[in-house]
């Protein structure tokens, strides 16, 4: 399966089929995340009953501190 996450195209063969195990693939399921899939915001709530299909597009914004 092929989702566009953050503008590039990415190939889920490791059997990712959710916004929760999305997160857990890229080590944010602990970090404060703003989710949006197919351009509505997800809650947190609804990390792990979102599924994720083909051709569907996910933006993730996380916070980096700095100073």
């Amino acid at each position: 399966m092929s989702i566009k996450l953050n503008g590039e195209i990415v190939d889920l063969t490791n059997g990712v089929q959710t916004i929760q195990q999305l997160l857990a693939l890229y080590k944010l399921e602990d970090r404060l995340v703003i989710v949006e899939h197919n351009r509505e915001i997800i809650l947190k709530e609804q990390y792990e009953s979102t599924e994720l299909h083909s051709g569907d597009e996910v933006e993730f914004v996380h916070f980096v501190g700095g100073g």
